[in-house]
């Protein structure tokens, strides 16, 4: 039975980042991802003057309650967007001038729904270029706090950048949510914000965040369960078994509800105290799915749906178009580079299979999701090759190294 050890989280370690930065005391994550999206975030809390020390397995964060220790700083946030995102909001909390900057494929991500409400709430931030989208300099006087209104329909991410900047305000925050997608990423931030010692009540569409600060603490990082989606579709593709330990029933990760998708197409699945076991069945049905909020597993899905019996409609998924690149655009590309009829719509994209698909290049849009899913395409079908198979390096710089051994077990 292949047991793969899945790096720690993504969106955990960044959250956990900004936590220990903001918390009174010592922090040490245990099992962080080292990628190129959180060394890019930790790179940029050594630039805002945050002590970062980083061993292979733990990484030791001194909290700065009261902001960055630098007055000034140019901080690049390559191609994060976590890091983006959740670290000038970070710096608003302090008082000093901050520039920050980032990849290309980052600039055109978009982050105005963010930075108005930063600015409602007396923020004084820039754009320097393109409203809405990096570079942007945040001159800070710390934050108030109060009443805020916000539309998290694109990107849960500027809810949670706002709710973890809640308790360094001086008054709290009230964060009124006229529009949420990927609520399970919403209860990641949290359950992480709960061990730092902070409690967030809800009331109805309503966020309510007590002042007061954080606790420091010592946090183990959990596997990433979207990462782990491409190594459990290799078991449902390939009539094989897999499983990943350190998740399972109590995991924060809401895309291990990927397994329930795999469940419905006839895998058979075991979740466990402390891991889940996905075995493929030789079968794969057809389905229609509202992947809204386990979204980021949408091209694991696409990937293998031309194994299916019959159609595969994923639906609500029009925050996809918007991620690293426009996946939805991108699976279906690919899919029809494979020989597959997919067809498209706003929020929505419908896989038809047919005959074998045939091997090509994919292009990868520099997306590692899109790159990881149709790795798992390859078990079955063989020819195929990417544009750009580096770019996994933003969540799993030995994706490819992993993958081919559990492709030598199944």
């Amino acid at each position: 039975m292949p047991v793969v050890d899945i790096p720690g989280s993504k969106s955990i370690t960044a959250r956990a980042l900004f936590l220990a930065a903001a918390a009174d005391g010592v922090t040490t994550l245990v099992r962080p991802l080292r990628s190129d999206d959180t060394e890019g975030f930790a790179e940029g809390l050594l630039s805002l003057g945050y002590r970062v020390g980083r061993t292979p397995d733990s990484w030791q964060v001194d909290g700065r309650p009261q902001g960055p220790a630098a007055a000034e700083a140019d901080v690049y946030c390559r191609d994060g967007a976590t890091t983006a995102r959740f670290l000038p909001t970070l710096a608003a909390a302090g008082h000093g001038t901050y520039r920050f900057d980032a990849s290309e494929q980052m600039r055109r991500r978009p982050l105005l729904p963010l930075t108005r409400a930063l600015r409602e709430l007396g923020v004084d931030l820039r754009h320097e270029e393109k409203e809405g989208h990096h570079p942007l300099t945040v001159t800070a006087k710390g934050v108030v706090g109060g009443e805020v209104t916000l539309d998290a329909g694109q990107s849960s991410q500027y809810l949670t950048a706002l709710l973890l900047l809640g308790p360094l305000t001086e008054q709290g925050l009230r964060i009124h949510v006229t529009d949420l997608v990927s609520v399970p990423y919403v209860e990641i931030t949290l359950a992480m914000m709960r061990a730092f010692g902070v409690e967030v009540s809800r009331e109805g569409n309503d966020f309510v965040v007590p002042p007061g600060g954080y606790r420091a603490t010592t946090y183990p990082i959990e596997p990433d369960a979207s990462t782990a989606s491409y190594f459990f579709a290799a078991a449902a593709v390939s009539g094989g078994e897999v499983t990943v330990p350190g998740l399972g029933e109590g995991a924060l990760q809401g895309d291990l509800g990927f397994v329930e998708v795999l469940r419905r197409m006839g895998a058979e699945v075991e979740i466990g105290a402390d891991r889940t076991t996905v075995r493929g069945t030789g079968e794969l049905r057809g389905l229609t799915v509202n992947m809204r909020d386990i979204s980021d597993t949408m091209p694991t899905l696409a990937a293998i749906a031309p194994f299916a019996s019959g159609p595969v409609r994923i639906e609500d998924v029009a925050n996809t178009r918007v991620k690293e690149c426009d996946r939805l655009e991108a699976c279906a590309e690919n899919l029809r580079r494979l020989g597959v009829r997919v067809e498209t719509g706003p929020d929505w994209i419908e896989i038809h299979p047919g005959a074998m698909p045939k091997g090509t290049e994919i292009k990868s849009y520099g997306d590692h999701r899109i790159v990881m899913s149709f790795a798992v395409t390859g078990l079955r079908v063989p020819g195929i090759s990417f544009d750009d198979p580096g770019c996994v390096r933003k969540t799993f710089p030995g994706f490819h190294e992993e993958f081919g051994a559990l492709r030598a077990r199944l």
